[in-house]
């Protein structure tokens, strides 16, 4: 039986606020803690981000802080200037038009402004560390009349060196106040922190989320010897095409590096780490949000901020260290009953590692290998051949049909529409693969020779069928690319993708190899 906000003791119109905003029922977290918090005790909980924590502590809080006391009476410490405000977001919605205020303190805005907030009075304030020290040794916040203390994502706080700070902030507390720590994780360092500074607390956890089958597909592609992550991330970026995603790496280093190269490549993408301003940081999660731009390269400590709804991908360039990680990362999509994909680039030294999170989640990844030049030209075929039926039902159809009436007197109705889909196959094709990257290569199970001259015609096109391809126009433009080792894609996933079989590119079957090419796109080999 699921209790209603009413029943764990939240007052009737601060639930009918809730449900308002959408709250109908309250989460696993917010059952547990909302009442031990309530009765006055510490309160220790377990749980990911995207489980409603954020409501757990703070509507006890509310229910229990004084309007008519201007002074701090509750303060939320935070690891991160964008958890700091989506916290604060949060809070300020389930205040709703009480005499309450919120303030919201961290780096990277001015200061002064932050102290003129508190001057004019917060009952509960939100902040980092750093920030929350600053104005401490001010004397611009006082903590003298706290009775909530709440210390979110404590474990990131701790990776991240806060430890000092944090027990200096708890120090200058009074010790009759009620504390509660939530933490994805709980390594040791946290249990100290526990048994210092929080009275006989009452442990409440959530069970870890696991990957689901039906709700996030996760992926393993394996790094050829000799291969970079960066440069296997661009085909898996063309194969899989996110709409949304998020791309952990493990330094501000390479996601400044990698974020250069994929907007080189002509993706929509970003970087998000620790090096960037607040006001730059601010403007790049409204535009995610917005979807203004598709894929965000970021560290897990920036990341932690970083909550955008139906988020189509996770993808890990660097795999984390732990499993908790793993699970924190991955659980930012296949939310609210949606699907989504957790992307792995899979090294051969860190297959121990990969074997341990499937352990872990007790489910077995799909194992894929980069996919070849012949199954991404072969994506980008069904993809326009997807966008020609949906435009055939359009309405500006019509506005065509004229200049298809005068030209079919000269040329013929299907080499006119093979010229069309030429044209815009060229305007959509990665400008990458014309720049003679290198990718994997089907093996043949029965190498055979195969002769590599051609037949000069004099046709407008090719028939390229004889050859084991499709059409090709022969003459201008960037040129048909078909390259002389490849095969049908040995990926089952993309080749057995049901409706109508994709059109294929000409292919050899009679070479093969077991690294990747050498021919270059746009060479005289690669258009053979």
């Amino acid at each position: 039986m699921n209790l209603s906000f009413q029943e764990l003791g939240i007052s009737q119109e601060r639930a009918e606020l809730l449900e308002n905003m959408g709250f109908s029922a309250p989460t696993n977290i917010q059952t547990q803690a909302i009442p031990q918090l309530l009765n006055g005790r510490d309160v220790v909980g377990q749980s990911q981000t995207g489980t409603g924590k954020t409501a757990a502590f703070s509507l006890p809080i509310l229910e229990r802080l004084d309007p008519d006391q201007k002074a701090v009476q509750a303060i939320v410490l935070t690891p991160t200037r964008e958890l700091a405000i989506q916290v604060h977001a949060a809070i300020s919605q389930f205040i709703g038009n009480s005499y309450l205020k919120a303030a919201a303190i961290y780096g990277g805005q001015s200061i002064d402004r932050q102290i003129m907030q508190l001057r004019r009075g917060a009952q509960i304030v939100v902040g980092t560390p750093g920030r929350v020290i600053d104005l401490l040794d001010r004397g611009s916040l006082k903590l003298d009349q706290v009775r909530w203390f709440v210390l979110d994502e404590a474990d990131e706080m701790l990776s991240m060196g806060f430890i000092d700070d944090v027990e200096r902030i708890l120090s200058q507390a009074p010790e009759e106040r009620q504390t509660a720590l939530f933490s994805a994780t709980m390594p040791p360092s946290i249990r100290m922190l526990v048994n210092k500074f929080l009275n006989s607390p009452v442990t409440v956890t959530v069970e870890q989320p696991k990957a689901a089958p039906n709700k996030i597909n996760q992926v393993a592609y394996i790094i050829p010897r000799h291969w970079t992550k960066a440069k296997a991330l661009q085909p898996i970026l063309e194969m899989e095409d996110p709409e949304t995603a998020l791309i952990f790496v493990r330094t501000r280093r390479t996601a400044a590096e990698l974020t250069s190269q994929l907007q080189s490549a002509g993706h929509s993408v970003d970087e998000y780490h620790g090096d960037l301003s607040q006001q730059a940081r601010e403007r790049l999660l409204i535009r995610f949000r917005n979807r203004q731009v598709r894929w965000v390269v970021a560290t897990d400590i920036a990341a932690r901020g970083l909550d955008v709804d139906q988020l189509s991908h996770v993808i890990n360039f660097d795999l984390p260290d732990s499993v908790e990680t793993y699970v924190h990362r991955i659980g930012r999509t296949g939310r609210a009953g949606k699907e989504g994909t957790a992307i792995s680039l899979v090294q051969a030294f860190e297959r121990r590692k990969q074997q341990a999170f499937e352990r872990h989640n007790r489910q077995t990844w799909q194992i894929l290998s980069i996919p070849t030049k012949a199954q991404i030209e072969a994506q980008h075929i069904q993809k326009l051949r997807g966008q020609v039926a949906e435009a055939l039902t359009g309405e500006r159809l019509a506005s065509f049909l004229p200049i298809i009436s005068e030209m079919i007197a000269e040329y013929d109705a299907h080499a006119i529409a093979a010229a069309a889909l030429q044209i815009a196959y060229d305007q959509t094709r990665p400008a990458w693969l014309l720049s003679g990257v290198d990718l994997p290569v089907e093996e043949s199970p029965t190498p055979k020779p195969r002769i590599n001259k051609r037949r000069d015609s004099g046709d407008g096109l090719e028939r390229e069928s004889e050859r084991g391809g499709g059409l090709r126009g022969s003459g201008g433009g960037r040129g048909r690319s078909s390259w002389s080792k490849e095969g049908k894609g040995n990926d089952e996933r993309r080749s057995n993708g049901g409706g109508s079989p994709k059109p294929k590119l000409r292919t050899a079957h009679g070479e093969a190899s077991p690294t990747p090419s050498n021919h270059k796109l746009g060479s005289h080999t690669g258009r053979e």
